[in-house]
């Protein structure tokens, strides 16, 4: 085969291949097969959708500047879509990527880049944009063999399972269901530890104004064990940063702590539910690893994590969200460059005393 003329440019790559990205894809595989089990199929629509329409996004801009598609957009398109609502209309679910890719990560030039995860650009978007939706899409999970992987969706059935018929012949509310993190603030029902590790939630509890529907939550949120899964996963491989992982939830401890059990702040749940409950495990796992938003000292790491899971507890407490653990990381997403220079800087101070000490 004749050599290239010199100077002669190489044929453009369409797609850049990220042994990293396809490990953190392969992490997510049991989030979602557990999201698809709880949930039903539509999940894995969902999951087709965001990623045709990310990928769309993606190809249009990186085809303009003469880049290619990375395996990273696939990672950010199922990130997001996992931390949706199982029952988010698609249309809606595909602008939200639509955003997050583009004014996430695309106007800044593309992968690496980025100063935010897209995906949670994205997801606090549709929030934002799309309340009712967002808060309103929950339903609980399917139990017992073969759980969603016989059924394309809870709202989609024809008949009602025996839990939730006799829950309606009783008048249980079901149009204001509640997830844990609601159940647990509004109502005052703590949902079990068991329940939220393995992601067996649903039925029915009795609150303060009645008995109501108890949802799961996000498709990603929904079982802790899946999350741990990926988790050991991202570690063993060294795919995830341990330091991004820990922080968050030594944050999230630290605060616990200093408000429920140091100050007596009743509001903050206990520390278990506190871990297990909301995405923070999905959240610390996935999204506050994303190596090219987090900060690259150490020092600074630690401050990130630290950050994220401190405000994730502090939000829940004060703030309207639920949740809180989108806006955290979008906060420690903006002082995390931040956090990188305070640390150079004051790396660079001790240098001229220890080179004074050694003289």
């Amino acid at each position: 085969m004749p050599e290239p003329r010199a100077g002669a440019k190489r044929p453009r790559k369409r797609f850049l291949r990220q042994p990293q990205m396809l490990r953190v894809l392969y992490a997510l595989a049991p989030v979602a097969l557990a999201g698809v089990y709880f949930f039903g199929w539509r999940v894995l629509a969902l999951l087709a959708a965001c990623t045709a329409a990310g990928a769309a996004t993606e190809w249009l801009m990186a085809s303009r500047r003469g880049g290619p598609l990375t395996t990273a957009n696939f990672v950010t398109c199922a990130l997001y879509t996992l931390s949706l609502p199982p029952t988010m209309p698609f249309w809606m679910a595909a602008v939200g990527i639509v955003v997050g890719v583009l004014f996430g990560k695309e106007v800044f030039g593309g992968f690496g880049r980025n100063f935010a995860n897209p995906a949670i650009v994205g997801r606090a978007f549709v929030y934002v944009a799309f309340p009712i939706a967002m808060t309103g899409s929950f339903v609980p999970a399917f139990r017992g063999w073969p759980g969603g992987f016989a059924h394309w969706s809870l709202p989609g059935l024809t008949w009602a399972p025996d839990w939730l018929a006799s829950a309606a012949d009783r008048g249980v509310d079901a149009v204001t269901a509640a997830t844990p993190m609601v159940a647990q603030r509004d109502f005052g029902f703590e949902t079990p530890i068991l329940d939220l590790f393995l992601g067996n939630i649903g039925g029915t509890f009795r609150g303060q104004f009645g008995e109501k529907v108890l949802a799961a939550g996000c498709i990603g949120e929904v079982s802790a064990l899946a999350v741990l899964v990926g988790a050991a996963y991202l570690l063993v491989t060294r795919t995830a940063n341990w330091r991004l992982m820990l922080g968050p939830l030594l944050g999230a401890v630290a605060a616990c702590v200093l408000f429920r059990h140091v100050a007596g702040i009743q509001a903050v749940p206990p520390l278990a539910f506190t871990l297990y409950s909301g995405a923070l495990l999905y959240g610390a796992v996935f999204m506050v690893t994303e190596p090219v938003s987090a900060p690259k000292k150490t020092a600074a790491i630690w401050a990130y994590g630290v950050l994220i899971g401190f405000l994730i507890v502090f939000l829940r407490w004060k703030a309207q969200f639920a949740g809180a653990v989108a806006f955290a990381i979008l906060l420690g997403n903006t002082v995390g460059p931040s956090l990188d220079l305070a640390v150079a800087a004051w790396q660079d101070r001790k240098k001229p005393k220890r080179e004074e000490d050694s003289l």
